[in-house]
């Protein structure tokens, strides 16, 4: 295993997680930085309420794309011979995880990030697209039946680990099962927050199919 490829891909996928899309796109195409309206989260969620439906849709498909990217390094270095068939599935979920750390802790932004979701989703996209798929709809459906993102990305973290354990695609490996069940306890704590809100009925709602104020 050559230490220096090693070390590149792990860096380059934390960099890739540490693009602070919503931020920059806010920036350069409405001189609004994000984190100062909404939420404050410099996130999709956020962007779709601040900015609109398109600002939203194209940093959403930004932060994914960096955690599919982040994650498919792991397919170059196999590519290069660095590591070997057996190792490519521990190195993607490890560039993977660089990816969503660098999403929640982006060096270009202090540290101060979103909440990984959507560069977990690219993550998992690269990993096993089908289940991913199937997360996908399932976050579709909770969101257009309760207008909640957070209580969406908490259902379709949850879904995840349970096809694994279910094998609704075939047999998972343990390695596989362990890291959703960790994805989904890494989604719940990062919306705490939320969660309270949800309780309480303060949570803001995304519609997406009508204005808020209808």
């Amino acid at each position: 295993m050559n230490f220096w490829h090693v070390c590149s891909a792990f860096v380059t996928a934390y960099l890739l997680g540490s693009i602070p899309s919503a931020i920059w796109y806010g920036e350069a195409y409405f001189g609004i930085d994000v984190r100062k309206f909404g939420s404050g989260n410099a996130g999709a969620t956020n962007t779709f309420r601040v900015l609109g439906k398109r600002a939203g849709t194209i940093v959403l498909l930004i932060d994914v794309l960096k955690g599919w990217t982040a994650t498919m390094l792991a397919n170059i270095l196999f590519f290069l011979e660095v590591i070997d068939g057996p190792q490519i599935l521990t190195f993607k979920l490890l560039l993977g995880v660089m990816a969503v750390l660098g999403h929640l802790y982006p060096v270009f932004t202090r540290f101060k990030g979103g909440k990984g979701v959507a560069t977990s989703l690219g993550m998992v996209l690269a990993i096993d697209p089908q289940v991913a798929s199937v997360c996908i709809a399932i976050f579709v459906l909770v969101l257009l039946a309760s207008n909640y993102v957070s209580l969406s990305s908490i259902v379709a973290a949850f879904a995840f680990p349970m096809m694994l354990v279910l094998g609704v695609f075939g047999q998972a490996s343990t390695l596989l099962i362990v890291f959703g069940f960790l994805l989904f306890a890494i989604v719940v704590l990062t919306h705490q927050k939320n969660i309270v809100r949800l309780f309480n009925g303060s949570e803001s709602r995304v519609y997406l199919w009508r204005r808020r104020n209808k």
